[in-house]
């Protein structure tokens, strides 16, 4: 792997809810880590190759995960 090419996106664990939907689970964190910037901000859709309600569900789960403190709000490396 070349020093200046991207780490490959993440590829999210689809579990399915009682209606048999897909959904990205906010308890994912190395997964969710992936879709994130070192500042903490999320890749494009387009990056991470998804469609707009897997984006959706990725900014729900980032949220809930960051109200639980399973990751941060921003990168307190300054």
């Amino acid at each position: 792997m070349s020093q200046f090419q991207a780490p490959p996106p993440p590829t999210f664990r689809r579990q399915k809810d009682a209606k048999g939907r897909l959904f990205i689970d906010y308890k994912q964190v190395d997964e969710l880590r992936r879709a994130m910037t070192q500042n903490g901000k999320l890749l494009s859709r387009r990056r991470l190759d998804l469609s707009a309600g897997d984006q959706s569900m990725l900014v729900g789960a980032v949220k809930r995960a960051r109200f639980l403190a399973l990751l941060p709000f921003t990168n307190a490396a300054t």
